[in-house]
């Protein structure tokens, strides 16, 4: 009997799925608290897939400005490679889109934001996302693709922990410590943004 036992194969345990990689920001204006951020990483049902995503939840309500911007980001790469990027809006001015696809050889790209339009077709794989930056310090890049805009944002190090990401006239600071991002600055014409990682 103990022999029969002995020659049935050993079953492997069930693989449990490693737990998502969760990241969470506060936003401030002025130093009030003006909504969330969440950034999360975690693996795909498909060999060598990773999801990340990002969402984005602010409500302002200064004097005569008033500002409400409800977005998620899901990014899904594999084999290091973005193959998909959905982007939802939902704002006080209306709902908007953006989305990049991999075809094989070039991805599509349509962004249809509030006051930003764009379409067009990249060539190059793209490994390198902003949302990519809240799971570590960048090193060796020089550019992230911004899923909102749907092109990319060029990245440089003026100081150590510092990267300045700037397109098309805007700019936005990543501040990091030990590796991990702490805080973003995002600039505006009105008030900056600031994205604080909670504790």
């Amino acid at each position: 009997m103990l022999g029969v036992y002995l020659a049935r194969p050993l079953l492997a345990p069930a693989q449990t799925p490693a737990a998502p990689e969760t990241r969470r920001y506060a936003i401030e204006v002025a130093g009030l608290r003006v909504g969330t951020m969440t950034a999360t990483r975690q693996a795909g049902a498909a060999p060598a897939e990773v999801i990340t995503t990002l969402v984005s939840d602010v409500q302002v309500n200064f004097l005569l400005y008033h500002l409400k911007i409800y977005y998620k980001v899901v990014n899904r790469s594999r084999h290091g490679q973005l193959r998909l990027s959905t982007v939802e809006a939902h704002t006080n001015q209306g709902n908007f889109a953006s989305r990049a696809e991999w075809k094989g050889d070039h991805y599509d790209i349509v962004a249809n934001q509030y006051k930003h339009h764009y379409q067009a077709t990249e060539q190059q794989p793209i490994t390198y996302t902003v949302t990519d930056m809240f799971f570590g310090e960048p090193t060796g890049v020089s550019r992230a693709y911004a899923e909102y805009f749907g092109d990319f944002f060029t990245l440089v190090r003026p100081a150590a922990g510092q990267i300045k990401a700037t397109r098309d006239g805007r700019e936005d600071e990543y501040r990091y410590a030990n590796g991990q991002l702490v805080t973003i600055v995002k600039k505006n014409p009105l008030k900056n943004f600031i994205i604080r990682l909670e504790p």
